[in-house]
This record gives structure tokens, sequence and C-alpha cells, in this order.
């Protein structure tokens, strides 16, 4: 297992991270993404820490607290082997003030979180998504009370747009705060706007990336091809509801490259989906998901191998896009204004 840096921190994490977004299976839209109970849990954080990977991704309302509980059961007696994120932000009650990232709510959340996962402090803690409605001093004194407390050891933001999160890294400096360290954003190859911002963004103020739904909300699992009916699975069953439109045109070209990468490369469509953003700048981390030990192992097979140039390129080329402006006006000023990546 290969370890990074997080962002401008001392952590080193595994490049890959186990989602427990399946775990519970509490509600509409968890009940089809998965059910895992704590027994199949158990025996996924055994094979997770048998191949090095000890970092485990879970947040508060992830099957109404559910998933937290039964990652809690999952790795009792070896907190000491693993890390742990959560996060918090989005509604958790029926109370005016069970949203939002303000101090009373996030208090709150976070003693909640430590009570359902059985621990005293959480390794890596995200706030869900941007709360306008607060201001960023009481987001991050909040924050910095929580990790001078020792229940939070670091912090990091996940859905922010670009100047959310600039704002924020403003605060922190100004006010002596605790910094985030970490963005957690959607990424994959048919998913690539992560690349126009947020990517310039990471490199230049030193976060580390850590990549949420890296098989396209379940389009990239070798399931969907040209000319076939969705297979049984997550997109079948609906899974893929509230995630990002994706025209099938577009969709069929990055799965054929795919496919054509795969057969040389004598690796699965979800392995080389992998390995690809592993290779991207500023990523640091991976979160995977898993219904079983079998989804678990055959995602692990992304580790221990690098695509080749020529593939990359490919693989490029087939999910490449126009970005939105300013972004493609900005690619004419590389000489002045470059980018990590081609578009």
């Amino acid at each position: 297992m290969e370890f990074r840096q997080l962002g401008r921190s001392g952590l080193k994490v595994p490049v890959l991270s186990l989602g427990t977004g399946t775990f519970g299976g509490v509600g509409e839209m968890f009940s089809k993404w998965g059910a895992t109970d704590v027994a199949e849990a158990t025996r996924l954080v055994d094979v997770c820490l048998e191949a090095g990977l000890n970092f485990f991704d879970t947040a508060d309302v992830y099957s109404a607290g559910a998933s937290e509980e039964i990652l809690g059961q999952a790795i009792k007696g070896r907190r000491d082997q693993v890390l742990i994120s959560t996060k918090a932000t989005f509604t958790t009650g029926t109370g005016p003030n069970d949203k939002g990232s303000s101090r009373y709510h996030l208090v709150k959340a976070v003693e909640a979180s430590l009570r359902r996962l059985g621990t005293d402090h959480i390794d890596l803690y995200f706030m869900h998504g941007y709360d306008a409605l607060t201001p960023p001093e009481e987001v991050l004194g909040a924050l910095d009370d929580l990790v001078r407390a020792g229940k939070v050891l670091y912090i990091g933001c996940s859905n922010f747009s670009g100047w959310h999160v600039m704002k924020a890294l403003a605060t922190s400096e100004r006010h002596g705060l605790a910094r985030y360290v970490a963005y957690q954003g959607y990424y994959s190859l048919i998913g690539r706007d992560y690349e126009w911002e947020l990517m310039p963004l990471a490199l230049d103020q030193g976060l580390g990336t850590m990549v949420w739904s890296p098989l396209g909300w379940g389009r990239l699992t070798g399931k969907i091809r040209r000319g076939q009916p969705a297979a049984a699975g997550r997109v079948g069953s609906g899974g893929a509801a509230g995630g990002p439109e994706v025209d099938d045109a577009y969709l069929y070209d990055v799965v054929d490259a795919l496919d054509a990468v795969a057969r040389e490369t004598g690796k699965s469509v979800p392995q080389v989906a992998l390995n690809w953003l592993l290779q991207r700048p500023s990523v640091a981390n991976v979160v995977i998901g898993a219904r079983n030990e079998e989804q678990l192992r055959q995602n692990l097979g992304a580790l221990g191998w690098t695509l080749d140039p020529a593939h990359v390129a490919a693989l490029d080329a087939a999910s490449r896009r126009t970005p939105v402006y300013p972004y493609w006006h900005q690619r004419d000023f590389d000489e002045r204004n470059p980018k990590p990546t081609r578009w």
C-alpha cells in the first residue's frame, strides 16, 4: 500500500480508503447503495487491514447515523490501527439548528459522531457542504476549538466551490485558526470538472484531495456498455439518482476507451478507472466503495501497477470536454496561467 502526505499536514494516508456509504442501508437513497451489516463490515475491515488500507470514510447523514455505528462496531478493539474521517453540515434532525455549520450544530454533531463511532477523537473532520449563513469565523473558530480539545485532529471541506475554499483558508490565516488540509470532491473519468478550478487551487494552497465516487456513480464498474441493457447493480437499482447526468454518447466513448485499455493491460474496467485517478495531480486518496468482499478485492486490484503514458493519453482524450467559461478562455494563456492538466 502506498501512503501519501495529506495536503499541508504531517499526516500520511493510504492512497485508497473505504467509503462506508453502503453500511446500514437506512432510508430511500442509502438502501439503494447497499445494506452492509456489522458482520459484513467487520469482514471488509479485516480485508482492508490485511491489504494495508487503514482509512475509513463515513458521515453523520449516511443511513441516518447507522453507517457510523456499524463502522464503530467493525473497528472495535482496533481503533489504534485505523484512521477515520467523518462529516457534518447536512440535516440530521427536524429542528432549525439540526443543520449547517454553526458552532451549536458542529459541537453537537461531533459529540454524536464520537458516540456512534465509539471513539474519543476523529482523525479528519469534513464540512460536508458550504454554509453561507454562518460566518466563516464561527465555523473555523468552532473547528479550531475542537482541534485544541483533541476531539478532532485535522479538518477538511467537501463539495465547496473554489471561492468557498479560499474564503475559508484566508479566514484561518487571518485569525490563526486551524486550516483545512483536505478537500473531498467528486472526480472521475466521466466527471472531470474538478480539474478546472479546484485542482489548481489544491495544488496552489496545499490541499490533499480525497476523491469520492471515483467510478462515476456506478457507471464505470464495467456493467454498462454500448448497446447493452444496464446490468443489475447500483445504477440498475436507481442508486445513481442524485448524481450528475451523463450524456450517453460521452459515457459510451469513455467506456469504450476503458474497455480497450482493460484488454491491453489485463485489468478490469474499474481497476483502470481507479488507477487513472491515482496518477492525477493533487490526489492523495481515492475513496472506494464495496457492497461485499468480492467488490472490495476487485477495487484493491487497482494498486501495484501503473498505466503507461499511452493508456493515460487515450483515456484523457476520450474523457476530455470543453470546460465552462472562463476556463476555456484561460487555455489560450497557459504561458502565464498554466493548468495542471489539459482538457
